[in-house]
C-alpha cells in the first residue's frame, strides 16, 4: 500500500462496503422471491422473510472460494488502496441505484467487478488487471443465463412428462409446496455467491491496510456480509420484483419450481468453483427457459431485450462511474 489508511477512513469504507452489500440484497431480492410471489405461493412479506433467512443460512454451507476470487483474482492487490476501494464501491452503488430506479434486473456482482476494474485502471492503467479472473467472470456473463435457461427448460419438460396423467389442480397443489423448497435453495445460492463478493472487497481493503492476513478472511467480515445481504433482501426491491415475476412471462407454481431449481443448481455449481456469477442473469435465464418450454410466444422478448441492454452496459458503466469516484476521492481524502 502506498500510504497508511486513517482508522476513520478504514471504518468508513468497511461501512460503505456493507451498505453496498445491503443494497445488493435490496436490489436482488427479486431474484429470490419474484417467482414465489408471482405464483401466489407466498405473500410478499412472507417471501422476503423466507428469502432473507435462507440468504443467511448459506454461511454454514459454502466455502469462501468466491471471496478469494474477488479479493485476489480480479486485480493485483498490491496496487489497491482506499481510493480504489472507494471508487469501486461508489461506481457499483451508482449503477445499482440507476437500474433499481428503472426496474431493470442488472447484476450487482458485475457492477462491483466493473467498479473495481474502473478504479484500478484510473489509478494504474491496465497492467494490474488479472486476465484469468476477469476472463472467467466475463465468460459467465454469457454462460450463467444460458445454463439457467437450459436447466429451466429441461426441468419444465421433465416435470410435464412426470405429471402427464395428473390433473392440473393436483399438480398445482403439489408444486405450491415444492416451490417453498426450491425458493429456499435458490436463496441459499443467492446468499452464498453474492455475500462473498462484498467479503472479497472488504478483505482486499484490509489487506491493503495491513489489517488482515492475505491467507485468512476474518470471521467478523463473513458474518457481517451475510447479515447485511439478508437485511437488504428483507426490505426488497419491489420495482424489479414486478419485472422478474410478471413482465417477462406468466408463471405458475410448477414453472416457479423449475426456474428456482434450475437457478439454484447453477449457483451452487458456480459458488463451488469460486466463480462470481450474476444471480440476476441466472434466474432470468431460468425464467426464460420455463416460458420458452411452455410456449415461446409466452415470453415477452421485448422486455428481455431491455434487460439484455442493461447487462451489457453494467461493467463499462460501473467502471466509468468508479473512475470518476476514484478521482473525486483523491480530491477529498
Amino acid at each position: 500500500m502506498e500510504g497508511d489508511i486513517l482508522l476513520p477512513v478504514l471504518v468508513g469504507l468497511v461501512l460503505l462496503a456493507l451498505a453496498f452489500d445491503f443494497l445488493n440484497g435490496f436490489h436482488d431480492a427479486a431474484n429470490s422471491i419474484a417467482t414465489v410471489v408471482s405464483t401466489g405461493v407466498l405473500k410478499p412479506l412472507q417471501a422476503v422473510v423466507w428469502a432473507a433467512f435462507f440468504n443467511f443460512i448459506a454461511i454454514a454451507i459454502f466455502e469462501l472460494h468466491v471471496a478469494t476470487t474477488v479479493g485476489k483474482g480480479i486485480v493485483d492487490p498490491s496496487v489497491v488502496d482506499h481510493h480504489v476501494i472507494f471508487g469501486a464501491l461508489i461506481g457499483a452503488i451508482t449503477w445499482n441505484l440507476i437500474t433499481w430506479y428503472y426496474g431493470l434486473p442488472s447484476s450487482s456482482s458485475h457492477a462491483l467487478i466493473g467498479g473495481l476494474i474502473g478504479a484500478t485502471v484510473a489509478k494504474a492503467g491496465t497492467a494490474p488487471l488479472i486476465g484469468s479472473g476477469i476472463g472467467k467472470t466475463a465468460l459467465f456473463i454469457v454462460l450463467s443465463p444460458l445454463i439457467g435457461l437450459v436447466l429451466g427448460a429441461l426441468l419444465t419438460v421433465a416435470i410435464s412428462w412426470v405429471c402427464l396423467r395428473r390433473t392440473p389442480r393436483s399438480v398445482d397443489r403439489w408444486f405450491r409446496r415444492l416451490q417453498l423448497l426450491s425458493s429456499a435453495l435458490y436463496s441459499i445460492g443467492h446468499g452464498s455467491n453474492d455475500a462473498q463478493k462484498t467479503m472479497g472487497i472488504i478483505w482486499l481493503l484490509l489487506i491493503s491496510a495491513g489489517a488482515a492476513p492475505s491467507d485468512h478472511l476474518p470471521t467478523w467480515v463473513v458474518v457481517s456480509c451475510y447479515v447485511a445481504l439478508a437485511a437488504g433482501t428483507l426490505f426488497g426491491g419491489w420495482r424489479i420484483i414486478k419485472t422478474m415475476g410478471q413482465r417477462i412471462t406468466k408463471l405458475r407454481p410448477v414453472g416457479g419450481f423449475a426456474a428456482e431449481t434450475g437457478g439454484a443448481i447453477a449457483l451452487f455449481t458456480a459458488t463451488g468453483l469460486g466463480v462470481p456469477v450474476s444471480t440476476t442473469h441466472t434466474i432470468t435465464g431460468a425464467i426464460l427457459g420455463v416460458g420458452s418450454a411452455n410456449r415461446p410466444n409466452a415470453v415477452r422478448w421485448g422486455v428481455f431485450a431491455d434487460i439484455l441492454v442493461a447487462w451489457l452496459l453494467t461493467i463499462p458503466c460501473s467502471a466509468f462511474a468508479a473512475a470518476l469516484a476514484w478521482w473525486a476521492g483523491q480530491q477529498v481524502f
